[in-house]
């Protein structure tokens, strides 16, 4: 397999819409690079899908930004980021371009994780695919093996964001039960995870319901910074991504309809193009 060689920008793939949280945060902290957004919004939600299902359609966009001259990608996308970052990493990244990396979003939460809790009690909250992995709790204990973790799925939460009810009353309903659900669950959570790049819109409803001295950890700004820390320790990584300080989107759906849906995460006006993924 023949792959670009010339330095490209960072890719940012996710199953919809949620990975702009997540580019919006790394842009803010670099933006001197070039990015390349993927969203493969015909076939999201990925949450309920299966491992196998999940891999294949995340191994699909992956080749496709290597292939359009990615030469590092960002899961930026929790269900991708738990069920198929590592068999990606540990099987095709040897067969395509060892050279080349991808990364998730998880283990940079686990990692600060321990200097935000106190009583080591630390919630998630996410997508069902990604509870049911329990990603969370593997790598934060392989971390922390003293945190006790949580977790709690929310499968209303992303269609509250992506059909533009996250401000709205009937969002008040879906948010406050599954805070009571977590808090029930573990009513020692000093910390709470929010494990998908869609929740951080709702973070006025959160913060309403959410007792305070519980601390929320959206996932952006620390992404970011773990990006960061990894670009300054792989200079050769780091000369293969360009500079130019643009940003690129793709989406496998409508391109006016990710264009409208964009605007929610962005607060911008942006161009966006049709990809196929197979």
């Amino acid at each position: 397999m023949t792959l670009p060689v010339a330095a490209g920008p960072i890719g940012i793939f996710d199953s919809g819409y949620g990975g702009l949280t997540i580019l919006h945060g790394i842009r803010q902290m670099l933006p001197e690079y070039d990015y390349l957004y993927l969203g493969d919004n015909a076939r999201a939600p990925y949450g309920p899908r299966s491992f196998d299902v999940v891999y294949e359609f995340t191994r699909q966009a992956v080749l496709k930004l290597f292939e359009m001259g990615c030469h590092l990608v960002i899961l930026g996308c929790n269900t991708a980021s738990a069920k198929a970052l590592r068999s990606i990493q540990q099987h095709d990244l040897p067969e395509w371009d060892a050279r080349r990396r991808v990364l998730g979003i998880i283990r940079p939460t686990a990692e600060v994780i321990g200097s935000l809790t106190q009583s080591r009690h630390v919630g998630v909250l996410a997508t069902e695919g990604t509870i049911k992995s329990q990603s969370y709790d593997l790598e934060i204990r392989k971390l922390h093996p003293d945190i006790q973790v949580s977790g709690v799925a929310c499968p209303f939460w992303v269609p509250l964001v992506e059909y533009h009810e996250a401000d709205g009353p009937g969002a008040d309903y879906f948010v406050k039960k599954r805070i009571d659900e977590i808090m029930r669950k573990d009513p020692e959570i000093d910390a709470l995870v929010l494990g998908c790049t869609h929740y951080p819109l709702l973070m006025p409803k959160i913060v309403k319901y959410l007792p305070s001295g519980v601390r929320i950890i959206p996932q952006g700004e620390y992404v970011a910074d773990s990006l960061r820390q990894y670009l300054e320790r792989h200079p050769e990584i780091d000369a293969r991504c360009s500079h130019g300080g643009t940003a690129r989107y793709l989406t496998t759906e409508n391109p006016a309809t990710f264009k409208e849906q964009a605007q929610i995460f962005l607060h911008e006006d942006i161009n966006v193009e049709h990809v196929e993924l197979e």
